[in-house]
């Protein structure tokens, strides 16, 4: 499919994905119309190989495609920008593996837990898995599913840190989603019980950060070469853009004829404080915007030359997106305090997006305190207070 055509798809469809919001929060995963709507839109296919009938775009592209989306629901926005994230980094698995995934069913589905919360023990002819994985986004609708892993030697000892592909019916769904932010997003915790994994469907992380993916080199473009922390954290990122959008537009839909609460029936619409919020909301949104593209910018930039994004700029992307969703839950934030009484409705627009915004500024890649301390360390020259990078 046409790529840019994909982004105008994506923008047709959210309208009904806006339309089905709240029943999606409270369905607490993505519902199934929602999924039937993204594959016949082709937009799970937005990162995947075009070796396997994806559309092997750019990170550029996801970003769009994803903000558009989650302009209409940001649960369903969510579980397509980490699907994405999963089937990019299908593309950096063996090319036996990506066969196992897409060569019977070039629309399978991917969701993942890639933190090493699982362990691994080496068998003759590969590995006896073993875990409970938290927070697996869209698992209810995927087809395989990709688990982080220490893999532990005879003496106890981790020798390794690897994801794990694994067909989904070899896994187990607790219903344990019960969420205050991305409530929809169906982000159960899976438990897996001594499953044997063949060798080619492991991929070590180490040398993938390092860049050292065995399956990069298959692909036609230089997308299977991004660094994969920074790439791994920006698929996290689009969703908050469209989320805080569409925050943005129904703050403003909702001010002709609102009148204050406690005053002399002033109208919201005609209050230079109005005017002062709305507009710093906006700049705040259009900011992180650029700081994500340029993330992008930098990122393809080292792939196409087929380089290794040094340190300090990976720990850099990863602070620029932190900071990206902070300016995003900031714009939101604002319209929130702004909205009076009424915000507080459950069927408020503007408090979901506040949830949902929330909810991605806790995830663990993007936490602005450890990102600013792992940043603060790098500009002083000291080492890094983490291996994820």
């Amino acid at each position: 499919m046409d790529i840019t055509d994909s982004v105008a798809r994506a923008a047709q469809i959210a309208p009904q994905l806006a339309a089905r919001a709240q029943e999606t929060v409270r369905a607490r995963r993505m519902l199934a119309e929602n999924a039937a709507l993204l594959r016949e839109a082709g937009l799970f296919r937005t990162l995947q190989p075009a070796l396997w009938g994806g559309d092997e775009a750019s990170l550029h592209q996801h970003l769009d495609i994803v903000e558009a989306i989650a302009g209409g629901c940001g649960a369903t926005g969510w579980c397509l920008g980490v699907m994405h994230a999963h089937s990019w980094l299908m593309g950096l698995f063996t090319e036996s593996a990506q066969r196992d995934v897409y060569g019977a069913d070039p629309d399978a589905r991917i969701a993942a837990v890639l933190a090493p919360r699982g362990k691994a023990r080496r068998t003759a002819d590969g590995y006896v898995l073993d875990g409970f994985w938290p927070f697996c986004s869209g698992c209810h609708h995927a087809q395989w599913l990709i688990f982080g892993a220490s893999v532990i030697n005879d003496a106890g000892q981790a020798v390794d840190e690897a994801v794990f592909l694994i067909p989904s019916e070899h896994a187990a769904i607790q219903d344990d989603w019960y969420a205050g932010g991305l409530a929809g997003t169906g982000s159960n915790s899976v438990m897996v019980k001594d499953v044997v994994v063949p060798a080619h469907r492991v991929l070590s992380m180490p040398g993938v950060r390092e860049g050292q993916a065995p399956g990069a080199s298959l692909h036609r473009t230089a997308l299977y070469y991004s660094a994969a922390v920074p790439a791994l954290a920006l698929f996290l990122c689009g969703p908050a853009l469209g989320i805080a959008r569409r925050a943005l537009e129904a703050f403003i839909q909702r001010l002709p004829g609102r009148t204050v609460a406690y005053t002399f029936q002033e109208k919201q619409i005609e209050m230079p404080v109005t005017h002062l919020e709305v507009a710093e909301a906006a700049t705040k949104l259009d900011t992180a915007r650029l700081v994500l593209h340029a993330v992008v910018d930098e990122i393809e930039s080292w792939a196409e030359r087929r380089q290794v994004m040094p340190v300090e700029r990976r720990v850099k992307a990863r602070m620029d997106c932190a900071y990206a969703v902070r300016l995003c839950l900031e714009s939101t934030e604002l319209l929130y305090l702004a909205s009076g009484g009424a915000g507080l409705a459950e069927s408020n627009t503007i408090q979901l997006a506040a949830r949902d915004l929330h909810a991605i500024n806790m995830h663990g890649m993007l936490a602005m305190k450890t990102n600013l301390e792992t940043y603060g360390r790098t500009l002083l020259g000291l080492a890094p207070n983490t291996p994820t990078l």
